[in-house]
């Protein structure tokens, strides 16, 4: 700009300059001055629901399509758009909440929809409450409660879907407890929408305990009728009496239509089952119903006892529905008398309620029957009358908890969303797995055994995202180590003690040894963690990187030698460095400062202090050398943007060590030397190639491995193999 204007008149300059670098201020400020839940103004504890809500209702006043004139408007929307990417995902908003904008490896990429976009298609059906929009989370735990489901899985842009939504919202509101109804938006979750088999929109299926059936419109619904109601409705009757569940009949006059089958169809549940019969069936003559009635039989009686039945005179099927499940046996009640000894050797989901039940109790009747093939019976404890009992449990608000069938001090809290299909899930999983509620009684402060220790709050939404990847750890790690969980807004001075200044850390009790985690909020991330936090706990192992070249590995117990640890500035743990052994400077060392505290990064960051084993090659020394020379070479077809090479670039060197002496080894950039990896064959990286020498020119081998030692052992073999061929084995050149 400033060579443009050289000749112009200071002045003038300024006044062509000076709106721009307003401008570019102005962004700089707005974008830097809030974070991404302020850009959205929405709070850290908001839904995905929220967010998506929020963010178009942004779209709609500050799209640069409908604020022309303003020409930060772009840089504004970026922005805004951005946050909104980063918080709709669940692993983005975890590291953003953990490490903010910084640890979000993912740039931004210039791009968004049309003002249109966000106007008609983005998110139909975030405004209705009746309506369950499900994504990749909570899709599986949703159809698998053991709720009935029926969901539409549409996209944004397809026009039959726009048509179909009136009609689904009616359509939801009428069954408004009742059944669920849900929406799965493809354009957000094409990876799910694909697993399911979608391939048309929209698509409607009706889900029930995994199970789906496919409905192509709304009046299928005497077909999915046909499939639940069985064919000798006397015998059907009997055998559901005789395993302690209910009937209701609904008695249909000819003119009942699709009311009545809508009301057979959507009452059928595990505890009650439904049907309809047409006043000409000769049940009806038993009970001499002439016209439109609804009968219902709760679970104990019999065909022989016409006065246990309860008649409920409406055909409306909420109205049958909310009769229905008022007249279903509460939840066992259980006292402080009784509470150990039920809970002593059988695995039980409690609720927890202080005095007044609240609005989903009578939703709650219906866990026993979901979770009666788990053999996870269902009690409530009233906490107002017995407070002492809820006192020592820590629960001072209403809550859902799973008991393990090990006493009374082996629990766990849901901390989800309170539904239905929410509920089962965490009790279903909380059983199987050995994470516990920790508190002042039985946190593991002076333990022998190791436990991990999440300390976390329960409005920190990365909080409770990790709770079941705490499950999934613990279970690939039973017998190994123990884990619970400690709420910070509960038990402050705990967490004060350890000095717990953000949500979650997760934290590991090891005897004296006490380590933060500060890798990845995944199962995944915790078990490497463990791992490697095993192999640098053995005192002076040998970490072996090449045949030829070791790092010894040691540990110091900075809580037993806390002077030592002093005198050489060690202020956080885990502490990680990389003394060179320089005879010169014997005190001289590097910090590991990565985010990451897995196997494969610490070697990595190892490995880069040491000198290379491989060696790059350009088009003429891989004709000299490789093609025309007179060395076996292995190696590396590699292109610098690629994640694979990447990873896999240690890996090699660990490998280039090993053959150090049998086999020389190289490396090619395919993005500057594409030609060259064209005429070798290459179609993929990183490819790794074995080019043996048998005394005239040669082609490569592809070895189909990204492990060091499975690629020498490859390699030995085959050279072995080779041996017969050559007369002398040649001998490797100086590298």
């Amino acid at each position: 700009i400033m060579v443009a204007l050289r000749a112009q008149h200071p002045r003038s300059i300024w006044l062509m300059v000076l709106p721009m670098l307003l401008t570019v201020l102005l962004v700089a400020v707005w974008a830097e001055g809030q974070d991404y839940y302020e850009l959205l103004g929405v709070s850290r504890e908001a839904t995905t629901k929220e967010i998506r809500r929020a963010f178009k209702q942004l779209a709609l006043t500050m799209h640069p399509d409908k604020n022309p004139g303003d020409p930060s408007a772009h840089e504004k929307f970026l922005q805004v758009n951005r946050a909104y990417e980063v918080l709709k995902d669940e692993d983005l908003r975890k590291k953003y909440d953990k490490y903010g904008e910084k640890g979000l490896d993912e740039q931004q990429d210039g791009r968004y929809e049309s003002w249109n976009y966000y106007r008609y298609d983005f998110g139909i059906y975030d405004d209705d409450l009746e309506i369950i929009t499900l994504d990749s989370g909570d899709f599986e735990a949703a159809v698998n409660s053991g709720e009935i489901w029926f969901i539409n899985f549409y996209f944004p842009r397809c026009s039959h879907c726009h048509q179909l939504a009136p009609t689904w919202r009616d359509f939801a509101k009428e069954m408004d407890g009742v059944i669920r109804i849900g929406a799965v938006n493809c354009g957000d979750n094409n990876h799910l929408c694909r697993r399911k088999g979608i391939n048309s929109y929209p698509s409607l299926y009706i889900y029930r305990s995994g199970q789906f059936f496919c409905c192509s419109s709304l009046f299928l619904i005497l077909y999915v009728l046909m499939f639940f109601f069985p064919g000798n409705v006397f015998s059907e009757i009997e055998s559901a009496f005789s395993s302690g569940l209910g009937w209701l009949i609904t008695f249909c006059s000819d003119s009942g239509g699709n009311t009545c089958a809508q009301s057979a169809f959507f009452l059928h549940t595990d505890l009650i089952i439904s049907s309809s019969i047409t006043c000409l069936a000769n049940l009806s003559v038993v009970f001499q119903v002439t016209s439109g009635a609804t009968a219902l039989f709760p679970p104990g009686s019999a065909l022989n006892k016409p006065d246990s039945v309860l008649w409920l005179n409406t055909l409306d099927s909420k109205e049958i529905y909310n009769q229905v499940i008022n007249h279903l046996p509460d939840l066992e009640l259980l006292t402080s008398d009784s509470f150990q000894s039920k809970l002593a050797h059988h695995r039980w989901l409690i609720s927890f309620t202080f005095g007044n039940k609240n609005s989903a109790s009578n939703e709650y009747k219906k866990l026993q029957a979901f979770l009666r093939n788990d053999h996870i019976q269902v009690g409530r404890v009233d906490c107002i009358a017995d407070s002492e009992l809820c006192q020592s449990l820590y629960i001072h608000k209403p809550c859902m908890a799973v008991f393990k069938g090990l006493g009374i001090h082996d629990f766990e809290i849901h901390h989800g969303k309170d539904v239905l299909y929410n509920i089962v899930g965490f009790a279903r999983d909380s059983v199987r797995a050995f994470v516990t509620t920790l508190g002042p009684d039985n946190f593991p402060s002076d333990r022998k055994e190791p436990w991990l220790v999440d300390f976390f709050a329960p409005w920190c939404p990365p909080c409770r995202a990790l709770l079941p990847e705490l499950r999934k750890a613990s279970i690939q790690l039973a017998g190994q180590m123990k884990f619970g969980t400690l709420d910070c807004t509960i038990h402050h001075n705990l967490c004060s003690r350890y000095n717990i200044q953000a949500y979650p850390t997760t934290v590991i009790f090891n005897g004296s040894s006490v380590h933060e985690y500060e890798g990845h909020h995944s199962a995944d991330g915790i078990l490497e963690f463990i791992q490697v936090l095993h192999q640098i706990q053995l005192k002076w192992l040998l970490f072996q990187v090449t045949e030829i070249s070791q790092i010894l590995v040691g540990s110091v117990d900075c809580q037993r030698f806390q002077s030592f640890c002093q005198s050489q500035s060690v202020r956080a743990y885990p502490e990680i460095r990389l003394y060179p052994g320089n005879s010169r400077q014997p005190d001289r060392y590097t910090s590991y400062n990565g985010w990451h505290r897995d196997a494969h990064s610490l070697r990595t960051w190892a490995l880069s202090f040491l000198p290379r084993a491989s060696v790059d090659l350009t088009p003429e020394t891989f004709r000299s050398l490789v093609l025309s020379g007179r060395d076996h070479w292995v190696l590396d077809f590699y292109a610098p943007w690629c994640g694979p090479c990447q990873h896999f670039a240690p890996e090699f060197e660990v490998l280039a060590r090993m053959l150090k002496g049998e086999v020389r080894a190289g490396k090619v950039d395919c993005q500057a030397h594409y030609q060259t990896c064209q005429l070798a064959g290459i179609t993929a990286y990183p490819t790794v190639r074995l080019y043996p020498y048998l005394g005239k020119k040669r082609s490569g081998e592809h070895i189909n491995s990204r492990d060091a030692n499975v690629i020498a052992d490859t390699v030995r073999q085959r050279l072995q193999q080779l041996l017969p061929r050559l007369h002398n084995k040649p001998k490797v050149s100086a590298g």
